[in-house]
């Protein structure tokens, strides 16, 4: 089974067909279709490498969840003078099914 790599939202994902992923927040609605360009694909020992990206190629995603991540803490301070914040987020998430993936 082939993988690819792919870009969004600053960040690279391997990928294959049939995973779930959660990526940075993508303005789409729940059951929508995206198509990324291919950075890197390969199966087995064979590996074509893109420059920038590899031409014709295209992942398929489905938009399966809109959702919130996990807690994070972002937690301020300095020494010695009694300075401490703390401040909480949740990122802003999307729920990818991986439909395919270039051969």
């Amino acid at each position: 089974m082939g993988y690819a790599v792919i870009k969004t939202g600053g960040k690279q994902y391997r990928v294959q067909a049939g995973d779930k992923i959660d990526v940075e927040k993508l303005a789409l609605e729940i059951g929508q279709e995206i198509s990324f360009d291919v950075l890197l694909k390969g199966e087995g020992a064979a590996v074509e490498l893109g420059s920038p990206t590899i031409p014709g190629a295209s992942v398929t995603a489905k938009v399966i969840d809109q959702h919130r991540g996990a807690k994070g803490v972002a937690f301020k301070f300095k020494r010695r003078k009694g300075f401490h914040k703390k401040i909480g987020f949740r990122r802003h998430l999307t729920k990818l099914e991986i439909l395919n993936v270039p051969a």
